[in-house]
C-alpha cells in the first residue's frame, strides 16, 4: 500500500497545516475550515496525477484542436461533519464526480471506552469506479474502515484514495491491514506519532468538527 505524506516535503500546504494546529488561530472557524478546503484541493490536484485520461476533440474560436479530460468515473465520500470542507476542497477540481456521504460517530460506553457507528449511508454505485474516501483526521482508524464497508454495500472499487489531513501512526498501520492495500493509496497531510488516552492524536490540532462548526452537546 502506497502512503503518501505530504509533510515530508515542504510546499504551501505546510502554511496551512500550520494555521490548522496553532492554538493561537483556533478562534477564526473561518479559516479553519478554509484550510481544510484548502488541503483537499492541493490532494484533489495530486491524486488527478494518477487518473486515467482521454483526448477529446474541441473548437476554439480559431481551429479545431485535441485536449486530454479526466476518463476516470469518480466517487468523493466523505464522513460528517468535520469531513464537509474537505470535501469541498476536492469537489471543487473533481466538480464531476459524484458524491457520498457517511456519518460515523464515536458512541462512548465509559469514559475513554467507545465503539464507533454507522448511523447513515448515502452514496451511489461505486462499482468499478474510483473511491476517494476522506476524513481530516483518522485517530484509529476505526471510523474509515467502517465508512468503507459501508459503501461496499453500494459496490466494489477499482481503486481507493484514502485522504487525510492528519493520521496518527498507529491509524496507518491499522488501514493497512484491513483495505486491499493492492489497490489503496493513502494521502495523508501529516502523520504523528500517537494518540492518547482518549484516542485523540498528538500532537494533533484538537477536534477538527469543533474547530470548524462549533462545540456539540
Amino acid at each position: 500500500m502506497e502512503v503518501i505524506d505530504f509533510s515530508l516535503t515542504p510546499s504551501v500546504m505546510s502554511q496551512y497545516m500550520m494555521e490548522m494546529r496553532s492554538e493561537a488561530i483556533h478562534h477564526d472557524p473561518l479559516r479553519f475550515r478554509r484550510n481544510l478546503e484548502r488541503c483537499g484541493e492541493i490532494m484533489a490536484y495530486e491524486i488527478s496525477k494518477r487518473l486515467e485520461y482521454k483526448e477529446v476533440d474541441i473548437t476554439t474560436p480559431l481551429k479545431q484542436t485535441s485536449v486530454l479530460v479526466p476518463a476516470t468515473p469518480l466517487v468523493l465520500a466523505t464522513i460528517f461533519r468535520a469531513g464537509v470542507p474537505f470535501h469541498h476542497g476536492f469537489l471543487n477540481y473533481f466538480d464531476g464526480a459524484e458524491n457520498a456521504f457517511v456519518s460515523a460517530y464515536r458512541k462512548y460506553k465509559e469514559k475513554e471506552n467507545f465503539d464507533v457507528c454507522i448511523e447513515y449511508l448515502a452514496s451511489p454505485s461505486i462499482e468499478g469506479k474510483t473511491l476517494i474516501l476522506c476524513d481530516p483526521m483518522l485517530a484509529t482508524g476505526a471510523s474509515m474502515e467502517l465508512s468503507y464497508r459501508a459503501l461496499l454495500t453500494k459496490g466494489t472499487p477499482a481503486h481507493i484514495h484514502v485522504a487525510s489531513v492528519i493520521a496518527s501512526r498507529q491509524a496507518v498501520e491499522y488501514l493497512k491491514g484491513v483495505l486491499p492495500s493492492e489497490k489503496t493509496t493513502l494521502w495523508m497531510g501529516a502523520i504523528d506519532p500517537e494518540i492518547n488516552s482518549h484516542s485523540y492524536i498528538v500532537p494533533g490540532l484538537g477536534d477538527a468538527g469543533d474547530l470548524a462548526f462549533g462545540t456539540k452537546d
